[in-house]
């Protein structure tokens, strides 16, 4: 049981804002704690944080209605399993403002820029309605095999999570907690940098949306691997951490792991609207494969 409050650490009414407590302030608590270290946990269980970073919390830049919910849930969840969870990794989405899902990439014959959320697809390109600005043959060829390969279409966002921004970091009620958990266990939070190719989506953290390469991660797969379990939350629940999870549950798969060691945080996610409905049928099959869709009000470490 910690001494700490969880209202010391975190501010609800902060979240999503520059906190009003510095961590200088609420570290030297978790130095006050006395809980074993996470080297000595039998289980090993990594707690998977995809993309929780102010440009997509409510009042950001690319905001998923319910985000702020979702933070709250899931820095209480960290809170009262602060004794369990072994590890926190971390994706942090980061662009320049010239990447192939921004509006500056592209052109219409009359020379404007695509709206946000304006989807371009391989006909589109193909017929010159939108024109590539840099690397016009991979900006071609990423759009048709997006199609070809049965991927989502290519969206052009909102400039979000620029590097250097405050829009790229994480969100502040959720350093706050990850933080503190840091000192009271002894473990270094992992930092899981993605999204930083010109010419292609990276919403999941193992690999691109397409690449001609082969590009994924398959040392972190293994990382993640190694523990007990692995409890994922984070946003947005219909791009990133659908694709995470996607891939994640291949690699399981194809290594004979079994998916019951995922568990996957159903309140502590929402989706951008507009894919609620093929998110859920996504989600579906994750849960028929074996993976564990919960409540983090329910689930029991």
């Amino acid at each position: 049981m910690l001494k700490t409050k969880y209202e010391e650490i975190v501010q609800v009414d902060e979240i999503g804002k520059k906190s009003s407590r510095h961590l200088n302030d609420i570290l030297p608590l978790a130095s006050q704690e006395h809980i074993p270290p996470a080297k000595e946990d039998e289980k090993k269980v990594l707690l998977l944080g995809i993309d929780i970073q102010n440009d997509f919390i409510e009042g950001g830049s690319l905001a998923v209605p319910g985000s702020k919910e979702d933070v709250k849930n899931l820095t209480k969840f960290i809170y009262q399993n602060i004794d369990k969870i072994t590890k926190i990794a971390v994706s942090l989405d980061t662009h320049q403002p010239m990447q192939i899902f921004h509006a500056d990439w592209w052109r219409d014959e009359k020379g404007n820029l695509p709206e946000p959320f304006t989807i371009i697809t391989a006909e589109d390109v193909k017929n010159g309605k939108w024109i590539p600005q840099a690397f016009p043959d991979e900006s071609i060829d990423y759009v048709i095999q997006l199609e070809r390969i049965g991927k989502k279409q290519l969206c052009i966002w909102p400039y979000h999570c620029i590097e250097g921004t405050y829009g790229v970091g994480l969100e502040s009620q959720f350093a706050n907690i990850i933080y503190f958990h840091s000192i009271v266990r002894k473990t270094e939070v992992k930092r899981i940098v993605k999204g930083t190719h010109p010419t292609t989506e990276m919403y999941g953290i193992f690999r691109p949306e397409y690449s001609k390469e082969e590009d994924t991660n398959t040392a972190l797969l293994n990382e993640i691997a190694t523990f007990d379990q692995i409890i994922v939350a984070g946003e947005a629940k219909s791009h990133c951490v659908l694709e995470s999870l996607a891939q994640l549950i291949e690699f399981f798969e194809q290594n004979e792991i079994p998916r019951l060691k995922i568990v996957v945080l159903e309140d502590c996610m929402s989706s951008i609207p507009g894919y609620e409905q093929s998110t859920e049928k996504a989600f579906q099959q994750f849960e028929k494969s074996g993976v564990q869709i919960v409540s983090s009000k329910e689930f029991k470490l």
